[in-house]
């Protein structure tokens, strides 16, 4: 599932094509996604104007001038493409649509934005503007890692006294809203911290040292277009390429990157998912 960086990189790569910008049409080519879609979806974003496009933990948000936001969500393997716009120096023609093709909208500009989702996971609702903190998927997310409210004294309060592994407590979307498996295996890596360690274990100064890591992480993601493993794509169809910079996610079996250290990546499962780590350089 695509994870804060890579819905930050769509959220800027649809930026240029959307904001400031009238839909002339909305096609809603089935009844639901995961969910239904919110009824007359198509009705009521045609002719609407985005004033901006905002993003909230794994969550695009699409504020219109109806007083409507439309908040998105990728799922597993949803993408969001541009094609018939200028993106930098390049224009992308508008393809045959696809079968998946699930959500078109119909720019003014002469953008044409596709939401394809072969699996179906992702979502689509549309709810009043300045409503997201009474959102069912919205209302209890913990801050933002990379906003103001995300704080060393924060981190420190919400996991004093919790006995479960810090590689789930730093998945809880209610203590910080938007990381995920792949970040949080690099986070702690780099804190040297092992992710099976009790949260209650490790010492404040530990914990404070997680935040301008996660920062550090997520800012180096954004930077290279998120991660691309399967399904996900930029908004102009290109790969992201934090991948290539992993430095135990996926790489069971390999040697650690560290100088000097003689292990090797091991792989546990918690909960269901995959944690990455050095067995030598995390404690």
């Amino acid at each position: 599932m695509p994870e804060l960086p890579e819905v930050e990189t769509v959220r800027r790569g649809l930026e240029p094509s959307m904001a400031g910008e009238t839909i002339l049409r909305a096609d809603v080519n089935r009844p639901d996604l995961r969910w239904p879609f919110p009824e007359r979806m198509a009705e009521r974003l045609t002719g609407a104007t985005v004033l901006q496009l905002r993003r909230r933990s794994k969550y695009i948000l699409a504020d219109l001038d109806s007083a409507e936001t439309l908040l998105i969500h990728l799922g597993m393997s949803g993408r969001m493409t541009v094609s018939g716009d200028p993106l930098g120096q390049f224009v992308h023609e508008h393809p045959a649509q696809g079968k998946h093709d699930h959500v078109v909208f119909h720019m003014k500009n002469g953008a044409r934005i596709t939401f394809n989702d072969p699996r179906r996971f992702g979502a689509m609702d549309l709810m009043a503007t300045g409503a997201e903190g009474t959102h069912p998927l919205l209302a209890k997310l913990g801050p933002e890692p990379l906003g103001n409210r995300f704080s060393e004294d924060h981190l420190i309060a919400a996991l004093k006294g919790k006995n479960s592994p810090i590689k789930s407590a730093l998945l809880d979307q209610h203590i910080v809203a938007g990381l995920g498996n792949i970040y949080v295996c690099e986070v702690l890596f780099r804190a040297g911290i092992h992710p099976a360690r009790k949260a209650s274990r490790i010492s404040e100064a530990r914990i404070a040292s997680l935040v301008p890591i996660i920062r550090e992480v997520l800012l180096e993601a954004i930077d290279a277009g998120g991660s691309s493993l399967k399904d996900f794509r930029q908004a102009d169809g290109e790969l992201g390429y934090f991948q290539h910079n992993f430095r135990v996610y996926g790489r069971e079996g390999q040697p650690c990157v560290t100088p000097d250290c003689a292990s090797g990546i091991k792989r546990i499962t918690q909960s269901g998912r995959s944690s990455f780590f050095c067995p030598s350089c995390q404690r």
